[in-house]
C-alpha cells in the first residue's frame, strides 16, 4: 500500500515529514489488524518526504470498504492526540506486554518501545512525533501487491 499524508527503519531521511509519516506506520499496522486481522504482518516500509509504502502479510486483495475502515481507525486515532510514550524494556518484555515487533529481525538486548494510548504497542528503533494529533489526515492512494501474500 502506498499512503500520502494530506535506512533501518525504512526512512529516506530522518525530517519532520518523514517522522510524521513513520510515526503513520505504527496506527496503520496496527489499524491493519484490527481491520483484516492479527495474521497481518508487516513485512517492510518504505518512507520518503512524500509517501509512506507499508508492505504486510495477507492472502488477498484488500477491499475499498476495509481500505475506508482502515483509514478512519487510523484518523480517528490522530484526532485524538494520543500522546507517544516510549519505554526500553527487553525483547522478552516487550512480547509479554503484547507489543508487535519483526521478531525474526535481531534487536539488541533491550529494545524501545512505543505506546499511542491504548492503540498501538510496538518495538521500534526509528523517530516518532510526541502526539498522534501531529500527523495530520491520513489517506490510503493505492493498495497493491508486490509479491504472493505481500
Amino acid at each position: 500500500m502506498d499512503f500520502k499524508r494530506g535506512l533501518h527503519d525504512g526512512l529516506a531521511d530522518r525530517s519532520t515529514e518523514t517522522t510524521r509519516l513513520h510515526t503513520a506506520t505504527h496506527l496503520l499496522h496496527e489499524g491493519l489488524r484490527r481491520v483484516l486481522g492479527e495474521s497481518v504482518e508487516q513485512r517492510g516500509s518504505n518512507i520518503t518526504v512524500e509517501r509512506l509504502r507499508f508492505d504486510f502479510t495477507f492472502h488477498r486483495k484488500v477491499t475499498q470498504e476495509e481500505i475506508k475502515r482502515v483509514e478512519d481507525l487510523v484518523n480517528e486515532q490522530i484526532s485524538k492526540g494520543l500522546a507517544i510514550s516510549i519505554k526500553k524494556m527487553s525483547v522478552d518484555e516487550a512480547k509479554g506486554m503484547g507489543a508487535t515487533g519483526l521478531f525474526e529481525s535481531r534487536y539488541d538486548e533491550n529494545v524501545k518501545v512505543y505506546s499511542m494510548g491504548d492503540f498501538s504497542l510496538e518495538i521500534c528503533g526509528g523517530p516518532h512525533v510526541m502526539n498522534t494529533r501531529d500527523l495530520g489526515k491520513f489517506r490510503v492512494i493505492k493498495e497493491e501487491s508486490s509479491a504472493s501474500g505481500v
